[in-house]
């Protein structure tokens, strides 16, 4: 049976390992469901977490900005969909190689440079938008330099955790890291339709610079996080062959990465929202329809966030991550049936606790399964997948929507995502017997 082992190890803030976990006492009544926040107790994870706070609702504004920008510059959707493609491939080559780096250097001074080199990009961004310079060239590169910073941020970042909290609570530190993720999802976009009208677009990047320095300075407030053994200082592509080699050689590790792909790929129906809300849920209004489909998945999210107690002490963690895939896929389907706006909105909300709970359980395989000398790596391999899988989904879900229509699409992605993950557990048995 595959299980995850820790060495005991000093508890103090200093500690370059992660700290050993307490006897937790038992939660009765209502506590028993309420999120887990048993890492918060820990001074290092605490300010790591918080930094995400800032980190999640500020690159939301501009997520926001950067497209309204462009569209106001061009009139051309086309344009912002060029513009998020220009993002994409420098944050994939830069996490695979920023996992490579993060396995050779200290964290935390990675972690400080890559929050500099973003925080810099934003404040270029307000610099561009305050003088007018209304180039879209100039915001693709802007946008393409940031994303880089991202891909090497990203992998240090979520590599860190198994160093600052221990083995039993990383499904609890990862249940509220995302839970602060998928609400800035929510919060973020909100505020950047409110703050623009009030203080313009300029301001809003602006702002979005000056909150990246309570990350820089909570991250500065980190202790030391360097290799545990003795590596070559070197990052190259060697190293990143070493990793996908380390992956291939892990089952669970892969067995993982494969169940986020069904996931995404065959049950992210969001290229869908637009048509559905047009067509299938118009006579709710179009415009009301369409915020409802984009909100409920990350509210969803939220919610079993908040609620994360109900699951984040499990043990068999391999079975929470084949239990919630199929969840999410069960939910996809009832969301495609659907023909009334209030049950869709009901299953997507669903389909948001389902992925909340495999994010939870794929974070933690990946930090507890995985090697501190390879955690960056495998992060890197991480950030990839989630970055490239929902986009894959756009151009399959785009395409079998124009063929079979938008429904049968959606419900035919969440039964395929049913059938391929209890295929995938049926016929390999390693993730069914992973447990800490």
């Amino acid at each position: 049976m595959y299980r995850a082992t820790r060495k005991p190890v000093d508890t103090s803030e200093s500690s370059t390992e992660s700290p050993t976990a307490a006897p937790a006492p038992p939660r009765r009544g209502w506590r028993r469901w309420a999120m887990d926040t048993r890492p918060l107790r820990r001074p290092a994870y605490r300010r790591l977490w918080s930094s995400t706070i800032v980190t999640s609702v500020g690159s939301q504004l501009t997520a926001v900005a950067v497209p309204k920008q462009i569209y106001d510059i061009t009139g051309s959707s086309a344009w912002v969909g060029a513009a998020s493609l220009a993002g994409l491939l420098p944050l994939i080559v830069f996490a695979l190689w920023g996992g490579a780096v993060a396995d050779t250097v200290d964290r935390r001074k990675l972690l400080l440079i890559t929050n500099v080199g973003i925080a810099v990009t934003s404040l270029l961004f307000w610099v561009q938008a305050a003088v007018g310079l209304d180039s879209v060239a100039a915001l693709m590169v802007l946008l393409a330099v940031q994303q880089a910073f991202w891909g090497l941020n990203a992998p240090a970042r979520n590599a860190s955790i198994a160093r600052l909290v221990p083995a039993d609570e990383l499904p609890a530190a990862n249940a509220l890291g995302s839970t602060v993720m998928q609400t800035g999802q929510v919060v973020g976009p909100l505020l950047a339709g409110v703050l623009i009208p009030i203080i313009g677009l300029p301001e809003l990047y602006l702002v979005d610079a000056v909150a990246l320095c309570v990350t820089v300075w909570a991250v500065l407030r980190l202790p030391a996080l360097p290799p545990l053994a003795a590596v070559a200082r070197r990052a190259g592509v060697r190293e990143i062959a070493a990793g996908f080699r380390y992956l291939s050689a892990h089952k669970v590790l892969l067995l993982s990465f494969l169940a986020d792909i069904i996931a995404m790929v065959f049950g992210m129906p969001r290229a869908l929202f637009p048509q559905l809300a047009a067509e299938t849920f118009a006579p709710w209004g179009e415009g009301l329809a369409l915020g409802l489909l984009f909100a409920a998945i990350p509210v969803g999210a939220v919610a079993g966030g908040l609620f994360s107690g109900a699951f984040s002490r499990a043990r068999r963690h391999g079975w929470m991550v084949i239990g919630s895939v199929v969840a999410w896929g069960a939910a996809i389907t009832g969301f495609g049936l659907s023909r009334n706006l209030w049950f869709a909105v009901v299953f997507l909300a669903a389909a948001g606790v389902a992925d909340m709970v495999s994010m939870v359980f794929r974070g933690a395989i990946l930090l507890s399964a995985a090697t501190d000398e390879m955690r960056g790596r495998m992060q890197g391999v991480f950030t990839v997948v989630v970055a490239g899988g929902p986009r894959v989904a756009d151009v399959l879900h785009g395409t079998a929507g124009a063929a079979f229509g938008p429904r049968a699409a959606v419900a035919g992605g969440g039964l395929l995502v049913v059938v391929l993950m209890l295929g995938l557990a049926a016929a390999v048995p390693a993730l069914r017997r992973y447990r800490v």
